[in-house]
């Protein structure tokens, strides 16, 4: 009889082993399928729009020289001097390289004043003899940058990318009308109500070297939207600022001419970046 059963035994467990292993080779089938590729590489064109607001300006005092009667009335630094704390706004074109490398070119607009007065120990121009001369000086610019810049991109941690980046390029600087008032001051002589019209020459507008360097993170709003937080530094090389002549009443001609030395800026500065692949 075990003759019998023992061949049927056998049977049997070839036939589990056999069931088994189909099992098994169905499960390998429907198993999920595992990327071992590596993560995807960012790679292509993106477009960009920023707005910044400059906390701090720093600049030397810009210089003028004011010529009257056929000679120099008066030159020098001004004694004091204040740029604005201008708003700007931008766009831009990059390219993402990889996870790590990118460039752009882009264009910023931005528009400020300058204010400024010196002191004379002599008098104004036409002014009582014993007395001195306080000048104040006024003007408006615009201005556009164009910087070529490149970035490091730091590795993203939760949706959120840390840069580091330089720039450099050109800023066209346009001053509008300078206007110089001067006003007496008694000292040894008196004033007597002694006035004078303001005094407008023509701004100058050139062409500046201008380098960028800059830091912030980029956060993740979609896959193809990243919101830019961050910080420039931006120094602008001087330029002549204005020079002209105009005519004041019982005077004559008066020529001024000014340079400035150009600003530092420290902004800081929000944008969308939007990924076109």
């Amino acid at each position: 009889m075990f003759r019998r059963i023992a061949p049927l035994g056998i049977a049997v467990l070839a036939g589990l082993i056999a069931t088994s292993a189909t099992a098994s080779d169905l499960d390998i089938i429907n198993a999920p399928e595992i990327d071992v590729s590596g993560s995807t590489v960012a790679e292509g064109w993106y477009i960009r729009g920023d707005l910044g607001y400059s906390g701090w300006v720093k600049h030397d005092k810009p210089n003028y020289r004011i010529d009257a009667f056929g000679a120099t009335f008066a030159e020098g630094d001004f004694d004091n001097a204040r740029f604005s704390k201008p708003v700007s706004y931008g766009v831009g074109m990059g390219y993402q390289f990889n996870n790590f490398l990118r460039a752009d070119l882009t264009t910023d607009f931005f528009n400020g004043s300058l204010s400024g007065s010196t002191s004379l120990d002599s008098p104004c121009i036409a002014a009582p003899a014993g007395t001195t001369c306080r000048l104040g000086q006024k003007a408006d610019y615009s201005a556009a940058n164009f910087l070529a810049n490149g970035y490091v991109d730091l590795g993203t941690y939760a949706g959120i990318t840390p840069y580091v980046g330089a720039g450099a390029g050109v800023t066209y600087m346009k001053w509008d009308s300078f206007r110089t008032q001067a006003n007496c001051r008694n000292d040894t002589g008196s004033c007597a109500g002694a006035t004078f019209d303001e005094i407008r020459v023509k701004g100058d507008d050139n062409w500046r070297f201008t380098y960028a360097l800059m830091a912030g993170a980029a956060i993740d709003l979609t896959e193809r939207v990243k919101l830019d937080l961050g910080y420039r530094f931006s120094d602008m090389a001087g330029g002549k600022a204005f020079g002209g002549s105009a005519e004041v009443p019982g005077v004559g001609t008066v020529r001024v001419k000014g340079h400035d030395e150009g600003f530092q800026k420290h902004e800081f500065r929000a944008g969308i970046r939007v990924s076109t692949w």
